[in-house]
């Protein structure tokens, strides 16, 4: 076959593809079906469930609902974290959340809607700090999340790379922290104070809160503007009637 010819084939091929996810793409609005989206969360209690009984968390929940209102239907995939940010950003109008905006992941995503904000502090087993600065002279390692902003956000700070321990997401870090592995656990307030209670009694010590960042709902760097438009609405939509509040309520520890 000559070098034209390939050419040929290979162009009328991605015709093909096109005009298949064309088709397909006006079957479902004219049928009235759902359009069936990719979406990647860690299982980060109490901000995302990924099979939890009780729903998907205070930012799981509300993603879903959002995704639903618009129109389309999820495909829930949890991944290693780091894996999901890679994967998401690299292919087409894949969704994540709940992902914190920083400066190193600007460039990376289509940043569609604000769900809700997310405090963070240390957590230690004696007298907590009340800087990053004391943080650096007092904990020897700090446990984080593997692929979390928390760890983007010390080395920001400052911290040494041999302080900054990445820790699978989930009760990993906490475990460390009880068995004094680590000196001290940099984490987002609500998922600690969750997980800590049904692991053990032992006192944790929180410090104030050293920083304050939204977390999103995101796309891929290539996404299709009118999903961004869709969700973005959506998400509007129940931020102004209560819901996300009602859900986020919902979450909390009584």
């Amino acid at each position: 076959m000559s070098g034209s010819s390939r050419v040929s084939t290979a162009w009328a091929t991605s015709l093909c593809r096109l005009c298949l996810s064309v088709s397909l793409l006006i079957a479902n609005q004219v049928s009235g079906a759902p359009l069936p989206l990719e979406l990647y969360i860690p299982d980060a209690p109490p901000l995302t469930f990924v099979d939890g009984p009780q729903g998907h968390g205070m930012v799981g929940e509300a993603v879903l609902t959002a995704i639903a209102n618009a129109g389309y239907v999820a495909h829930v995939h949890e991944l290693p974290w780091a894996r999901s940010q890679k994967h998401v950003s690299e292919t087409q109008d894949s969704l994540i959340a709940p992902l914190s905006r920083t400066p190193e992941r600007e460039d990376r995503f289509t940043w569609i809607a604000s769900i809700m904000p997310m405090e963070r502090a240390f957590f230690s087993l004696d007298r907590p700090v009340n800087s990053f600065e004391q943080a650096k002279k007092t904990y020897r390692v700090i446990g984080v999340g593997l692929g979390s902003a928390q760890e983007e956000i010390l080395r920001a700070q400052g911290f040494r790379d041999d302080q900054i321990h990445p820790l699978t997401i989930g009760d990993n870090p906490a475990q460390m922290l009880l068995k004094g592995r680590i000196d001290a656990w940099f984490n987002g307030i609500p998922e600690s104070l969750y997980i800590w209670p049904k692991l053990t009694e032992h006192k944790l010590f929180m410090s104030p809160v050293m920083s304050n960042a939204e977390l999103y709902l995101a796309c891929s760097k290539q996404c299709s503007a009118q999903l961004v438009q869709d969700l973005r609405k959506a998400v509007e939509t129940l931020r102004n009637d209560g819901t996300l509040a009602r859900i986020q309520q919902r979450y909390l520890p009584q």
